[in-house]
């Protein structure tokens, strides 16, 4: 399998990295797993070169674990990036996703996995420390991290030939690949207004109570700092709101359900907001460098369908919606946020061959088309004429899309049983092909135990699996490889990508570049959604943000706007 590589490396670094910070490399081993050459490079001796002291060019194999950390040192030295990476921590979350992996997703856990010796978890963590210490190490010190860095690649040895009948080459170099974009987005990271965050900090705890005076004066369902679950359910009972519910009867209230109600219904987004900034918002841990750049792990391949998890509470897209007014484009400078239009009602139509969903996806309209092509509006019918049909049938085709059944799109619609059934028979009738698809995936599934996306990601289904979440994978994990392969074009081609977030790009550029940087990340998403989808090209939108002004997201404008008078934000922008 690895015969046409020349030169197959297993790489390691340790380094330091506070807090939204690049990382400052403090030793790298190297060794050539035929020859088992060795190389071991303290800080000083790698800031001398130039370049790596060994090829990473296309007929050499770069071997990491998690390689976008080592590739953020070859960033940090200066160094140019390998071509062709194999990480097998990806290959690892390929191969266990859906599984039990009892000691983690590691280089630990994956050791474990395959009943190899690993270094004992206490003293991998206490050398890890002594390496994000940074300053000035003692030689013992330098002898230890070295001697430690050693550790994981003689484990990245041992790994990877018990990995090696797992491996599905040429799709694992696509995620290799992106870790390389990972690498890119993580260097760069997302513009902060470091002075309006300061002060949200200086006056967060402060303003808390005077935020739920605000925000519940609308509502009326919190007591002093408690949600008052009753006073609630009043509230959506007097605007005929439907609510999911738990088996108990119980009123669903956790941070997802409060999300995908807002988006139907934009009244329930203040108090969405107001919650989760309550329970959720820790500023201090928002990672912001001193450069101004948010920047966390953006922990890739970490779902089920190999989407990135970054953590809600280091990342400005994690927490609150109202936060991301923080992202603000430096001088002379720009931001877009690049995402797919009704992406997953395209790689639905795209995927299954459904020529009719096809066309409504190409009318620009797919919600209003699928109306039209279920007879219930005219022809010449239009967003202005026949909003609310058009909403009913949006609802129905993005309940379809996460497997919602008939009682669950009429609590959605607040209508009868009876109206969720007729959408979904509307449904099956207008798009058969499509459905005949899904039915088969979800046999698929149960009889095989495995999903898998065009590009390799695979999750393992169990007795107990969800059939729902089941027809949903195939249109989450071939968005997850799109977005990937949009990441990777984009970074290959010069532009700056401040981070993914689910299915868009967040994209930056000087003011008088903005428009040609746009197009260009528009063109790669085009490129990506044509390689998954066999030549089916999906649209995308483009908000840009110019300098003074601040990013913003209409389900969070509301909370922001109260926010800043609150703290005395004056101007804004």
């Amino acid at each position: 399998m690895l015969t046409p590589f020349k030169e197959i490396w297993l790489t390691d670094f340790e380094f330091t990295q506070p807090a939204g910070e690049r990382p400052t490399p403090v030793c790298m081993v190297a060794r050539e797993y035929r020859t088992g050459r060795l190389v071991r490079l303290w800080q000083d001796q790698l800031r001398s070169l130039s370049e790596p002291p060994f090829s990473v060019g296309p007929g050499t194999l770069f071997v990491a674990f998690y390689a976008s950390a080592e590739m953020g040192c070859f960033k940090a030295l200066g160094w140019p990036m390998p071509v062709r990476v194999l990480d097998l921590y990806a290959e690892f979350r390929c191969l266990t996703s859906g599984l039990p992996t009892p000691c983690g997703c590691g280089l630990l856990g994956a050791l474990n996995y395959f009943g190899l010796d690993a270094l004992d978890t206490v003293e991998k963590d206490s050398m890890r420390a002594l390496a994000m210490r940074g300053g000035d190490y003692t030689a013992d010190e330098q002898q230890a991290l070295l001697d430690y860095c050693q550790t994981d690649v003689d484990a990245l040895a041992k790994l990877l030939p018990a990995m090696m009948p797992t491996l599905d080459l040429d799709r694992a170099l696509v995620r290799g690949r992106y870790m390389r974009a990972v690498a890119e987005m993580e260097w760069h990271g997302i513009p902060i207004d470091t002075d309006r965050l300061a002060k949200l900090r200086t006056n967060w705890a402060s303003i808390q109570d005077r935020l739920i005076q605000e925000i519940d004066r609308d509502y009326g369902v919190y007591q002093g700092r408690t949600f008052k679950h009753d006073e609630w359910a009043a509230w959506l009972a007097a605007r005929g709101i439907p609510w999911p519910r738990l088996p108990s009867g119980a009123l669903a209230l956790d941070d997802d359900t409060f999300k995908e109600m807002a988006r139907s219904y934009p009244e329930v987004s203040p108090i969405r907001e107001l919650r989760a900034s309550l329970s959720q918002l820790h500023l201090n841990e928002l990672a912001v460098g001193t450069d101004g750049r948010n920047r966390c792990l953006l922990s890739a391949f970490r779902s089920r369908t190999g989407r990135n998890q970054p953590s809600n509470s280091h990342c400005v897209f994690g927490p609150a919606t109202w936060l991301r007014g923080l992202v603000k484009p430096t001088t002379g400078w720009a931001v877009a946020y690049c995402d797919w239009s009704q992406q997953e009602f395209g790689i639905g139509a795209a995927l299954s061959g459904d020529k009719a969903m096809q066309h409504a996806y190409l009318s620009g309209d797919p919600y209003l088309t699928f109306a039209m092509q279920a007879r219930a509006v005219p022809p010449d019918a239009t967003k202005a004429t026949h909003s609310a049909e058009r909403e009913r049938f949006k609802v129905c085709a993005l309940a379809v899309q996460y497997g919602m059944a008939a009682e669950g799109l009429a609590k959605k619609l607040d209508d009868c049983p009876a109206r969720g059934r007729e959408l979904l028979r509307l449904h099956r009738d207008t798009y058969p092909t499509y459905w005949k698809w899904s039915d088969a995936i979800r046999d698929y599934a149960v009889l095989s135990g495995k999903l898998r996306a065009v590009f390799g990601w695979t999750v393992n289904v169990g007795q107990d699996a969800n059939p729902r979440s089941l027809r949903n994978f195939p249109l989450q994990a071939n968005g997850s490889e799109m977005l990937r392969i949009a990441c990777c074009l984009a970074t290959e081609r010069g532009i700056r990508v401040c981070a993914p977030v689910h299915d868009a790009l967040l994209v930056e550029g000087p003011l008088d570049e903005i428009e040609d940087v746009v197009a260009k990340t528009q063109r790669a998403m085009q490129e990506a959604s044509e390689v998954v989808l066999s030549g089916f090209s999906l649209r995308s939108d483009a908000t840009i943000v110019r300098h003074p002004d601040r990013y913003s997201d209409k389900r969070g404008a509301k909370m922001w706007d109260t926010v800043q008078r609150l703290i005395g934000g004056g101007d804004e922008r």
